[in-house]
């Protein structure tokens, strides 16, 4: 089977900082990386690193295209990127000591996708196969619905959190992943608590105390590995990526968490986004 991934795709500028910087604080970085970085591209990399067939639907700009030809190297698929006349999404990140992040994101060419890209990407899809979203490009609702309607399994994470968007593509859901204070946002919205929503799976990740899933057994609490984290950024998305692998590969929702706690563990303990991501040889090797 194929994940279908329509998602961002960032230029991440990571700075290391000795704290998260206060308002109108200015404040001397120890270091500066660049690399590759998006919701979508981290979760494409991260499926594809699990062993899964992943397609990317998505755009840059003239100054992303190293972002895509690496992406073509971690094994994702990319005929389906558009270059478009927009500069590439980027994030500046501010990464402390404690590996405790604070992100700030241009939407850039993800919020320009061409109106028909998605329909040329779904073209090749099958019924059973996986479409995969988050709320950092265009055309979700739209896209959402096409897959829908051709038999695909939907999976949207609901990162930027954003209240109409999230309620808006519901309905069109298998499994929604949200974190925690996503999670209260959403049934501020909506009146439901995360068990109650019209979501076969709903999976609301709780950092360091693991996450909570509430599906066909009812609500089954995981915890987390205990590793010392370095840096936070793009574990959310990594563990996303594997739980949405393992759910494609057959394995049960119980087996396909528990994979991706163990590579998200893995990846807070080291520095950088989507280049990082551990593949499914570290995970099955454990920590």
């Amino acid at each position: 089977m194929t994940i279908w991934n329509l998602g961002s795709i960032n230029i991440d500028m990571v700075y290391d900082v000795p704290h998260l910087p206060a308002p109108g604080e200015t404040l001397a970085a120890n270091g500066l990386t660049r690399g590759l970085g998006g919701k979508g591209a981290n979760m494409s990399v991260a499926a594809a690193r699990a062993g899964a067939r992943v397609a990317h639907v998505g755009a840059v700009g003239a100054d992303g295209r190293w972002a895509v030809e690496r992406m073509m190297e971690y094994g994702v698929d990319t005929r389906f990127i558009a270059e478009v006349d927009a500069p590439t999404g980027h994030a500046i990140i501010s990464v402390d000591a404690a590996g405790e992040n604070q992100i700030v994101i241009l939407g850039g060419a993800n919020r320009a996708l061409p109106g028909d890209l998605v329909g040329r990407a779904l073209s090749d899809a099958a019924a059973g196969d996986m479409f995969l979203t988050q709320n950092e490009t265009s055309v979700q609702i739209e896209a959402a619905q096409m897959a829908r309607d051709m038999g695909l399994h939907i999976a949207y994470a609901a990162a930027p959190f954003d209240a109409e968007a999230a309620t808006a593509i519901l309905p069109f859901l298998d499994l929604l992943v949200l974190n925690a204070v996503e999670a209260e946002q959403l049934q501020a919205a909506t009146g439901l608590a995360p068990g109650n929503l019209p979501v076969s799976d709903v999976i609301v990740t709780l950092g360091a105390e693991g996450c909570r899933w509430f599906g066909a057994e009812g609500e089954r609490e995981f915890p987390a590995l205990k590793v010392t984290a370095v840096d936070t950024t793009g574990a959310g998305d990594t563990f996303t990526g594997y739980v949405a692998a393992g759910l494609d590969r057959g394995l049960p929702m119980p087996q396909a968490i528990a994979q991706a706690q163990r590579a998200a563990a893995i990846m807070v303990t080291r520095h950088g986004t989507a280049d990082v991501i551990p593949d499914l040889k570290d995970v099955q090797a454990g920590l």
